[in-house]
């Protein structure tokens, strides 16, 4: 097969929900078609049930929620499919926000019951700014759901975004029969077996097929017929072209959990999807090595960019995840690396632009959940894990080319904070190299506070359970107890750089605002509220504030 035929049968998306919209269930189901997996776990992983693949971690299996974004890779009629399970709970947003930048594109995962929710709605922003074009399926349409019209109706309104269903339901909850499909004009009947089995589709001109009336009742049968002649007469048309510009959404229905429709969406997907498309690159500041661009300063920030396209001759990609510990047994650290152009070959060597050093590319791995396996070769929209690279970070740019640099992570700001320590001197050591790995995978940031207790490290995060989340997992893969002690601060603002800052002492300020320094040693002030951060900004209105790091904001 040619390196174009190769390139153009990937597909690497992520699902994205509200919480228990059922993406994690989607997610097997499809495996379950990619061959990938023989059985389909439950998510709640009851005593006699497995757990599900993409949530590997213990604490995962114990909420029923995927704390980790994970990558699962299978062949599926000729794809190469890519598909990166994402956490939906907000307060793991920020995993799910930076592995939206290795995607092409984007299946959002709705409860056809409760409609668009909160964190849809920012995930489908994210989306959106990225230019990443989006699938829609209704989820469990076998429950009593919204009328789905409604439902089209509320992601043109709610989110703006023109849609047109490929697949039609009939009849909802109890009532639910299978599904319509507009662009064959042929029904899929279902019925409810133990594994979620569902009959072969019936071919029919029109619903109406004695064979499909037969299981309608009237008021289905009329609500549905008047649905569809309204779609067809005063609808969007399916546009292609405006699928993957991200202007329009083709919509599915069907249930997650009993397979029904799921392998009309996987086809529909795949074929519609977009195969990996070209990055851009930032033009680095010349003699610089540290081709980060928050390493090379604000004139990086405001740099050019050039595209790149995927076929070429260089090898290229960036760091999107880093995740210790998946194999208990090894207690090994794995970067998850999406590779934008050329080809890889294990053991070649690429220049790490941050430390403009060459290394070598062993240890690759093709993930599956918790699962690898030794990966020699891969191309464009591949995601491939490396084993063992302690040098490696996440926004990291790995390339033949030296004038390659992908400026590709986001950052964030924090909205949680907790002071965390060692509340046992003797494990100082594993609580140590425990903690440094938790912060180099992205679960929380750190920062430097001035007048921070003795031994504390300032810890902040999108949403509380990732501090939960940080010492289950110093207890559980290092054995290392840990302390969180609460501070009082709600907001930090990165400032600009200011000769003022030099002395804190002297800048006036409300009670409870203190100053501290980020990762890059940028200025911070935190803030216990709203009225603090006005007071701070009308009495210094020499220091300026952002919501984001420097660097970012000169970029948007």
């Amino acid at each position: 097969m040619s390196p174009e035929q190769e390139i153009a049968r990937r597909r690497t998306f992520a699902i994205i929900s509200h919480p228990d919209a059922g993406k994690t269930t989607l997610t097997e189901k499809f495996l379950l078609y990619g061959n990938a997996i023989h059985l389909a776990g439950a998510v709640t992983a009851r005593k006699n049930q497995r757990a599900t693949t993409s949530d590997w971690m213990e604490l995962e299996k114990q909420r029923g929620i995927s704390i980790s974004s994970t990558v699962l890779q299978f062949d599926y009629t000729g794809y190469a499919v890519n598909l990166l399970d994402t956490p939906g709970h907000k307060d793991f947003s920020e995993d799910t926000y930076r592995v939206l930048t290795a995607v092409d594109a984007a299946l959002m995962v709705i409860d056809a019951a409760k409609g668009v929710e909160s964190q849809t709605r920012k995930l489908f922003e994210v989306c959106r700014r990225r230019g990443v074009p989006i699938f829609t399926f209704m989820n469990k349409c076998d429950r009593p759901t919204r009328n789905a019209l409604e439902l089209l109706d509320e992601l043109e309104t709610v989110l703006g975004l023109q849609s047109s269903p490929v697949i039609w339901p009939l009849g909802n909850g109890p009532g639910f029969r299978g599904v319509f499909d507009r662009r064959t004009r042929q029904v899929h009947l279902f019925e409810r077996v133990p594994g979620g089995a569902y009959q072969a589709p019936v071919n029919v001109t029109s619903l109406d097929d004695p064979a499909v009336r037969s299981r309608l009742d009237d008021y289905t049968f009329n609500e549905v017929t008047e649905q569809l002649a309204m779609l067809d007469g005063a609808g969007h048309p399916f546009d292609l072209e405006a699928v993957r510009a991200g202007r329009q959404t083709p919509v599915y229905f069907g249930s997650a959990v009993n397979n029904f429709g799921i392998q009309l969406l996987l086809d529909g997907f795949l074929k519609d999807s977009v195969p990996p498309a070209p990055r851009r690159s930032v033009v680095t500041v010349a003699g610089s090595t540290a081709a980060r661009p928050e390493a090379q300063g604000p004139a990086a920030a405001d740099a050019p960019k050039r595209e790149i396209p995927v076929a070429h001759d260089k090898f290229s990609g960036f760091v999107f995840k880093i995740q210790a510990n998946m194999d208990p047994k090894h207690r090994d650290r794995i970067a998850f690396v999406r590779i934008c152009s050329g080809k890889f070959e294990r053991d070649m060597m690429v220049i790490h632009q941050r430390s403009g050093k060459n290394i070598r590319l062993s240890s690759s791995q093709k993930l599956f959940g918790q699962e690898r396996e030794t990966v020699n070769e891969a191309w464009p929209g591949d995601v491939v894990g490396f084993v063992g690279h302690d040098a490696l970070g996440i926004g990291d740019t790995l390339s033949e080319d030296k004038a390659i640099v992908y400026d590709e992570i986001p950052r964030f700001p924090p909205e949680v904070f907790t002071y965390i320590s060692n509340p046992n001197p003797a494990d100082a050591k594993k609580f140590r190299a425990g903690l440094e790995q938790l912060l180099q995978e992205g679960v929380v940031q750190a920062f430097n506070a001035r007048n921070a207790p003795p031994g504390a490290t300032l810890l902040a995060a999108v949403g509380p359970l990732q501090f939960e989340v940080v010492q289950w997992r110093l207890q559980s893969e290092y054995g290392a107890e840990s302390r969180l002690t609460p501070t009082p601060w709600t907001l930090l603002k990165w400032l600009e750089p200011h000769p003022a800052l030099k002395n804190p002492s002297a800048i006036v300020v409300a009670t409870g605002v203190s100053f501290g320094t980020d990762k890059f040693d940028q200025p911070i002030a935190l803030f216990p509220n709203d009225w603090t951060l006005r007071y701070f900004t009308e009495k210094n209105p020499e220091l300026k504030t952002h919501d984001l790091p420097l660097e970012q904001t000169r970029r948007e």
